[in-house]
């Protein structure tokens, strides 16, 4: 297959499969899934970070220097990002619209019911974006190898399904019928085939690009694996619970170390 069609079966595939999985997690409130979730998505952004972008990076750059301040630059990005409410994630267990302590839907009485449904458009409007930058780290991966552009989709894919399934719950709780709350995260999601198609035609123009990009690529990872996904890994400290959220990081990880082996490099 092209490039293009490698990332537009990507971005679609990608973003059909994190939905569907999200609407089931969100509409069936299976949390003992989401929470295993949560943990394998971890394991599989780090893995993507520091085994496949990463090197990726320093190997098409003159300076490794470069690469690391890129990289620096891009967690105080999303960090500002997420202040101004524009990189927004929310998982189930820890959103505003849930009961921490019990992980299940907030009741009609919250403060969700009288903002006129203005949370789940912000919400929207945060992870369109998101989703858009999504799509053009997926073309510059594909850009420089089919097997990194696989690998970061996965990683992708798989802190998507929360990061929707929470979506879900926002919308549900701002006054949104089921029907209305898929076809807006469907919307959503199609932001990524959007910046991933874009992105492709602008690197074939401006290919000094995509080693930044790369740079962007694991500074979202990491940024995401850190601030977003293991805190609230840290709600059940119980030695059970820390030995499968381990196993499950570990997992994901060799998830992604196996398809960089399955799928040689270009």
């Amino acid at each position: 297959m092209s490039t293009l069609t490698w990332i537009i079966a990507a971005s679609l595939l990608g973003g059909i499969l994190s939905l569907l999985c999200a609407a089931v997690l969100a509409f069936n409130m299976r949390m003992s899934w989401l929470s295993i979730l949560v943990s394998y998505a971890i394991g599989a952004l780090l893995g993507a970070a520091f085994l496949n972008t990463l090197p990726e990076a320093f190997e098409l750059s003159e300076n490794p220097m470069q690469v690391t301040v890129t990289v620096l630059i891009g967690i105080l990005i999303f960090f500002i990002l997420e202040k101004l409410v524009l990189w927004r994630h929310c998982h189930i267990e820890d959103c505003e619209a849930h009961d921490p302590l019990h992980g299940s839907a907030a009741p009609a009485t919250t403060q969700h019911e009288h903002d006129h449904g203005r949370s789940g458009m912000m919400g929207i409007v945060g992870d369109t974006f998101h989703s858009f930058v999504d799509g053009i780290l997926i073309a510059a991966a594909f850009m420089v190898d089919v097997q990194l552009g696989i690998v970061t989709s996965i990683a992708i894919i798989a802190h998507e399904i929360p990061q929707e399934a929470g979506d879900f719950i926002i919308l549900l709780n701002s006054g949104y019928t089921r029907r209305m709350a898929f076809l807006m995260n469907l919307l959503s999601s199609l932001a990524t085939l959007v910046g991933g198609v874009l992105a492709y035609f602008m690197l074939h123009k401006m290919n000094f690009l995509i080693q930044p990009l790369l740079g962007l690529a694991s500074a979202s990872m990491i940024y995401v694996a850190m601030s977003d996904l293991i805190p609230s890994l840290h709600k059940r400290p119980e030695i059970n619970a820390t030995i499968q959220q381990v196993a499950l990081i570990l997992l994901g990880i060799s998830t992604i170390w196996l398809m960089g082996n399955i799928f040689p490099h270009d």
